[in-house]
């Protein structure tokens, strides 16, 4: 007599890998108020910054602000640049200046095309090494005219301007009690005090 023997199969559904895209995405929920980006293929999270970073960034909309709407321009903040570094890498910068018709530009998320990005500013926290190291690189490979870093560490602002070759021709460092005008190619006439970059007020 023949038995006939009867496998039970049980299937197990795997969960599927998250995306780098889809990791962010999480872990921007799961951390409500800090700023999640990718860069050079590595998430990294941000938490809120401090009174001092809030003065600078709300000074530099106002007074940087006005003159940039007179020639079509925008400032903003929370809008993320993508970056040629990675397939799903994107930095959201402290504050962007932009064209006017960055809408055109959406590529996906909340991320546009780095071409309608005429200057970026950032001005450091707890992520100083991104800013003064990947970000250099990342923004420099996406043609971002001129990238603005106020190194708090330091006392001392970073200018990096005329991006060719993937890499930031010019560096100057900019010390306490001193200004700089903004470069020409930005479109916007006027000198930023690195003292109110680095502090948020006068005092």
């Amino acid at each position: 007599m023949a038995v006939i023997q009867h496998e039970e199969q049980v299937h197990v559904q795997e969960q599927p890998e998250l995306t780098l895209g889809e990791a962010a995405d999480q872990l921007a929920r799961s951390l409500p108020g800090h700023r999640v980006e990718i860069l050079q293929g590595r998430l990294t999270a941000t938490p809120p910054a401090d009174v001092s970073h809030a003065l600078a960034l709300s000074w530099l909309s106002e007074e940087f602000g006005a003159r940039a709407r007179a020639v079509g321009l925008g400032l903003v903040q929370g809008v993320g640049s993508w970056l040629p570094s990675g397939p799903e890498d994107y930095a959201i910068p402290d504050l962007p200046v932009v064209e006017a018709d960055i809408k055109d530009a959406h590529v996906m998320k909340n991320c546009y095309a780095a071409h309608v990005f005429r200057m970026v500013v950032e001005v450091t926290s707890t992520n100083r090494a991104d800013d003064l190291g990947p970000k250099v690189e990342d923004y420099a490979q996406a043609g971002i005219p001129v990238y603005v870093v106020a190194d708090r560490k330091h006392d001392q602002v970073l200018l990096c301007t005329d991006p060719r070759g993937g890499e930031y021709r010019n560096k100057a460092h900019h010390k306490r009690g001193t200004s700089f005008t903004v470069p020409d190619v930005v479109g916007v006439e006027m000198k930023l005090s690195v003292d109110r970059l680095l502090d948020g007020d006068e005092d």
